[in-house]
């Protein structure tokens, strides 16, 4: 099933960029220093499935742990050590968030990410500002959670198939899921205190694809 990349607003498959119409992407609420770094979130590390309930394949989450211990390297050798930057892959779709000085070293990561092995699709949404704050990070890791427990207590979505990350107050959702979950998930996390906005960044299935997922 291929990602709807119509909603991601600088996708890569492989090396070259598409710019599509709306907003899309990776986000977290990792903490670090205010000068350059990079953090690479492994698969359960921020919103992610547990193994047994995770609708992707053993062998696809193990790409994307692959995909996400290289992609540190990759920025430093595009950009040194110049800005903040958060990687999450999930089904090959790989997130870029954080903060780079100019627009070359964000068409630079998003190149040196979409390069690597086994990646489908980079959704590249790094600002062009400098290092978010302390403060900004502590407050995207409480949204984060905020978010998750939401969709917990909400009790009519699997919380487990949804991996949330959260960059400046904007939540973004991740996942394998039906219209209809994606659907719920954004208005759940919506309604959480703190989030400014939304946005969706699902691999959709149809009703029958899920079925078939969850039914195994």
């Amino acid at each position: 099933m291929k990602p709807n990349t119509s909603a991601f607003p600088f996708a890569h498959r492989g090396a070259p960029i598409i710019k599509a119409a709306l907003v899309g992407a990776l986000a977290l609420g990792a903490l670090g220093s205010l000068s350059g770094c990079i953090a690479v979130l492994a698969g359960g590390a921020v919103g992610g499935g547990l193994l047994l309930t995770d609708r992707r394949t053993s062998g696809t989450q193990l790409e994307d742990q692959g995909i996400e211990l290289k992609a540190g390297g990759r920025i430093r050798d595009a950009i040194g050590d110049r800005g903040h930057l958060n990687v999450t892959s999930y089904n090959r779709i790989v997130l870029i968030t954080g903060e780079v000085p100019t627009d070359a070293d964000k068409e630079a990561v998003g190149k040196a990410i979409g390069a690597i092995e086994n990646v489908a699709t980079v959704v590249n949404e790094v600002a062009i500002s400098g290092n978010s704050s302390i403060t900004s990070r502590s407050s995207d890791t409480v949204i984060t959670g905020k978010v998750k427990s939401a969709l917990v207590d909400a009790k009519d979505i699997q919380a487990n198939a949804v991996k949330v990350v959260t960059e400046r107050g904007i939540v973004y959702l991740m996942g394998r899921v039906s219209e209809r979950e994606a659907d719920r998930a954004a208005q759940v996390a919506r309604d959480v205190g703190g989030v400014l906005k939304v946005v969706r960044v699902f691999e959709i299935l149809t009703e029958d694809q899920l079925k078939a997922l969850t039914n195994k």
